[in-house]
Order: structure tokens, then C-alpha cells, then sequence
């Protein structure tokens, strides 16, 4: 399947996001290209089947959500990598469990287990 929507975060330090997203969530890192410097600028993360991207700019947004299969577990790695949990694990009236969280720069961040 040929995919047309990716997903962007925006943050000041890349390689800092690098670091968090892939000790905090589990993400892995497919690619990161640097500028001239050195610096990683931009960088795509592969979450299961699907693709995260993330650039230099400034953080912020409505965030981003991520099926994930134990919740529970993925709760309590991001809580204990540093991530700030802004929604504790909630049974949604649709079914899903999930919660809620930012990384270092603010950016927030959805997991759950309802796929849409």
C-alpha cells in the first residue's frame, strides 16, 4: 500500500527527540540526515508498520496518536524514560485504553489501543 499521510512532530534538538522518542515509546530510527554541521535536522521513525517524521522548528501542535498492543507497559516505559503524563490510562466510552503524555519539548503525544 502506498501511504500519502505521514505523521510530523517539530522539535529544537533533533537528536535529543531521537534519542527520547525511540527510549521513551520504542519507536526506531529508519533515517536521520544531517546538515552540513553535523546536526540531525530531520529524521523518520518507524512505529510497527508505520512512519513518524520529525523536522527542526518549533514544538507545539495537537499531537499525535499511536495504537499501541499493552497500554500498560508502554505507560509505564514513557513514565519512567521522563515523559510528563498529562492524561493517566483511561477506559474511553469507545473502547480504548489510553493515555496521554508530552516529551522534552512539549509536544503531546496519544496512545492507545483503538485503531481506527
Amino acid at each position: 500500500m502506498k501511504r500519502t499521510v505521514y505523521a510530523l512532530a517539530r522539535y529544537q534538538n533533533c537528536q535529543a527527540a531521537l534519542d527520547f522518542l525511540t527510549s521513551a515509546f520504542g519507536f526506531r530510527v529508519h533515517e536521520a540526515s544531517k546538515n552540513d554541521d553535523g546536526v540531525v535536522n530531520h529524521a523518520e521513525l518507524l512505529v510497527g508498520d508505520d512512519l513518524i517524521m520529525i523536522g527542526e522548528g518549533r514544538p507545539g501542535g495537537p499531537g499525535i496518536y499511536v495504537a499501541v498492543d499493552d497500554v500498560d507497559a508502554h505507560h509505564d516505559r514513557a513514565r519512567a524514560a521522563g515523559a510528563e503524563v498529562t492524561m493517566g490510562l483511561t477506559e474511553q466510552p469507545y473502547g480504548s485504553r489510553e493515555y496521554a503524555c508530552k516529551d522534552p519539548e512539549g509536544n503531546s503525544w496519544f496512545f492507545g489501543t483503538y485503531r481506527p
